[in-house]
């Protein structure tokens, strides 16, 4: 905190184990993997959905090694916009920086959304094991939505103590759930073959196969996305520079191997292709193979509780990282924004603030489902240009030999490779995130993604013009070590 410039105002509260299960529970990999990765079924079939998968988790590993690396050097709340405005080139740095902070923000904001929607949905379909015709209107949906963010924020304030063990008893039960719903669709419903999981593909997408199965990518890159929601609660964890990247990276081994074990148990227990492709709910028809609706509420109970105990950890991440960026003057109004309750150390008006835009952007749900699920589909566009952005400025040091701060977690000689692997696999992913999921195209199912996504970039260049050039105080300005706009003292050479 000293060489960063910054006072600390947190209680360093978390450990090792809580960190683990503050990143894993909100990852929830094998969690979305039955509930999200099962939707893209349709594009390649049952081979084509687990060599996808398994080639994503392998590319983005680069990207969780970079961004663990960085926060070793920099352990702040801040996260990529920090990271950018100290590697960054000093002429570029100030609004490269503000617009990180921006996109990642408005991104976590997107997916504080998202987390409500996925637990509404378990319980609509809870209720479709007994009931299958039943469905939630709307306004059901959105209600659901708001009481499940209102709780969140009992856990984010008055309940904040209690959070660290909360985040560790769920690191147990994030391990102990895989188990509860794995053993039951092995044990019980009916198998395919090794060649039908492996080999054979399918595709109704109206890509080509190669296409199709490529953009199965997307999926599962919302599965694996996260790591860096530990980054965001730097300032409450001990020892941060090297327990932030160890949880960042053995959570990220621990959650990929989960998932690839439930993914083929998926696979194997789903039933022919065919029913998984023209399911309405494909999770649905996987827990109803057990024959058993006990079970099947079981599986289903358990995915409830491991989502929402997800959803108070990405509360806690989007206020501190909001809180961070107002700490230097990235928002309007942002003396509001970081003022700290000091006796409980929480930043009360942050906390509230993201729930209610959250729980703005869930009332669109009320008048157009499709325009929701277009705000959440910002997320994963909004951060992975934050990641392209801070680990394609440290490639850039590293290019031009230029100094690093060091870091406890270091990448050493292979760091310059590691980088290249990260950025280059993150520009490749923003790409295939821009592709509509199907052909033919018409207005229900286009990619409004990246529109909305270059909208989010004008807004932070517009609001930059307007606000952030006078206001914004780069964090740059107050590192040791750093030469910009004046200011500078002796960095440590790499």
């Amino acid at each position: 905190m000293r060489r960063l410039g910054k006072k600390q105002q947190f209680k360093r509260n978390f450990g090792f184990i809580s960190t683990m299960g503050f990143i894993s529970v909100y990852m929830a990999t094998w969690e979305i993997v039955i509930l999200v990765l099962s939707a893209g079924v349709f594009s390649g079939g049952f081979a084509g959905l687990f060599w996808m998968f398994f080639g994503t988790c392998i590319a983005y590993a680069p990207i969780v090694a970079s961004l663990a690396e960085m926060e070793s050097m920099a352990p702040t709340s801040g996260g990529q916009y920090h990271w950018v405005s100290e590697f960054a080139p000093d002429g570029s740095q100030k609004i490269l920086s503000y617009a990180t902070g921006w996109m990642s923000t408005l991104a976590w904001l997107a997916s504080q959304t998202s987390g409500p929607f996925l637990t509404v949905t378990l319980v609509e379909v809870m209720i479709n094991v007994t009931n299958p015709d039943y469905a939630f209107t709307n306004w059901q949906y959105t209600l659901l939505m708001l009481a499940f963010i209102a709780t969140t924020i009992v856990f984010n304030t008055w309940a904040a103590p209690v959070l660290p063990l909360l985040e560790s008893l769920s690191f147990f039960f994030h391990c102990a759930g895989f188990l509860m719903v794995i053993i039951p669709l092995w044990v019980l419903s009916p198998k395919a073959t090794a060649h039908q999981v492996f080999i054979e593909v399918a595709n109704e997408s109206g890509w080509s196969i190669s296409v199709a199965v490529l953009l199965n990518q997307v999926n599962s890159l919302y599965c694996i996305l996260g790591s860096d929601t530990a980054v965001h609660i730097s300032e409450e964890v001990g020892d941060a520079s090297i327990v932030v990247p160890q949880t960042m990276w053995w959570s990220y081994v621990l959650n990929f191997v989960l998932a690839l074990v439930t993914l083929i148990t998926m696979l194997f227990t789903w039933g022919p292709v065919e029913d998984a492709m023209n399911a309405d709910i494909p999770y649905l028809l996987l827990v109803a193979n057990t024959g058993n609706n006990g079970v099947a509420l079981m599986i289903l109970i358990v995915l409830i509780i491991l989502i929402y105990i997800g959803n108070i950890t990405l509360l806690a991440t989007v206020s501190r990282e909001t809180w961070a960026f107002a700490r230097d003057r990235g928002f309007p109004f942002s003396n509001w924004i970081t003022k700290m309750d000091h006796k409980t150390q929480i930043p009360f008006n942050s906390v509230y603030l993201t729930s209610v835009l959250s729980a703005l952007l869930c009332l669109i749900n009320l008048g157009s489902t499709l325009a929701f699920n277009i705000i959440v589909s910002l997320s994963l566009l909004a951060l992975l240009s934050s990641y392209t952005i801070s680990i394609g400025c440290v490639l850039y040091r590293r290019v031009f030999s230029l100094p690093l701060p060091p870091a406890r977690w270091s990448l050493g000689r292979w760091g310059i490779w590691i980088n290249a692997a990260g950025f280059l696999y993150s520009v490749f992913a923003i790409v295939w995130c821009c592709f509509p999921v199907a052909l033919p195209v018409d207005g229900s199912s286009a990619n409004y993604g990246p529109v909305l996504w270059v909208g989010v970039i004008l807004l932070a260049v517009g609001v930059y013009v307007v606000h952030g050039r006078k206001h914004y105080t780069p964090p740059v300005i107050f590192v040791e070590g750093r030469r910009a706009e004046g200011v500078g003292i002796q960095m440590v050479k790499e």
